[in-house]
């Protein structure tokens, strides 16, 4: 049974200091089984919220809708979580010992249960955030796991196995922290797909106490300072007291290849600062 996410609703709105936005991907999958396919929706993908200090509760909704034609049992939990420098989603156990962890302080209702054929369930989160917690970013993950209905596994006498998953990351802010964010390197790094142009990479560093999310443009001058390529930076979180690379084709999809030269590359990275993050690099395009 191959399980993904097909499809995500996607919306942005704002309830009681809550702002939700839906994630383009699944954060991570793995299938279940060559045998079948199972359809499964999960909305919002991203969670971001401006919680409520000194033990005062918050909960909100995140929906699960089965596509598929057959039932699927789905369980629910809080796991914790983490990006790798190049932005890859890592899931762990929460065990409380993750900085900046949220995982202790969220509930999930129900915790299991099984969606009918066409069916959408929603599983409820609560975010009790503990009092004197100091103001900073926090994050938690609730994590799905997609597995067959129990009958079917009792009848046949086996344990059911959950191995589908789908993961709705959350972003607690409690207070207002300042953000502290720095362009540390700029380069050109080669493609890791053959055929691809080589990329550009910018290395963010954040020492706050509160994740970012990244906008702006990445720039490309010929040597005679002709501007020859703008190029949208992508939305990515950095973490707070970590390092993200941001990587940035040098080259898009149905652009034409840069000539063979030398080229001047600059970012300029809006992370809500009251300056905008600039750096720089020199590339070489080879024949």
């Amino acid at each position: 049974m191959d399980v993904h996410n097909r499809y995500v609703h996607a919306h942005d709105y704002v309830h009681h200091q809550l702002a939700v936005a839906a994630l383009a991907a699944t954060l991570f999958l793995v299938p279940l089984a060559a045998t079948a396919q199972v359809t499964v929706e999960v909305s919002p993908l991203r969670v971001e919220v401006n919680a409520p200090t000194g033990g005062v509760p918050y909960t909100q909704a995140v929906t699960v809708t089965n596509r598929d034609k057959t039932p699927v049992r789905i369980r629910a939990r809080v796991d914790d979580w983490y990006l790798s420098k190049d932005g890859t989603p890592q899931f762990v156990p929460a065990d409380g010992t993750m900085p900046y962890s949220a995982a202790s302080w969220t509930r999930v209702n129900p915790g299991e249960q099984v969606a009918q054929p066409g069916e959408t369930v929603t599983v409820r989160f609560t975010i009790t955030t503990p009092a004197g917690t100091a103001p900073a970013g926090y994050r938690a993950a609730i994590m799905f796991e997609f597995g067959p209905p129990v009958g079917n596994a009792v009848d046949r006498g086996q344990n059911v196995m959950f191995r589908g998953r789908v993961a709705t990351v959350v972003y607690v802010t409690i207070g207002s922290p300042k953000p502290a964010v720095e362009v540390v390197d700029v380069r050109q790094a080669a493609s890791t797909q053959a055929g691809r142009p080589p990329t550009a990479v910018a290395t963010l560093k954040n020492t706050g106490r509160v994740h970012v999310r990244t906008k702006g443009q990445m720039l490309i001058y010929s040597q005679a300072g002709t501007l020859v390529r703008k190029t949208q930076l992508p939305d990515v979180p950095v973490l707070p007291e970590s390092e993200r690379d941001v990587i940035v084709a040098m080259v898009e999809d149905g652009q034409e290849p840069l000539a063979p030269g030398q080229y001047r590359v600059e970012f300029r990275i809006d992370v809500g600062l009251a300056a905008v993050l600039v750096g720089e690099t020199t590339v070489t395009i080879g024949k």
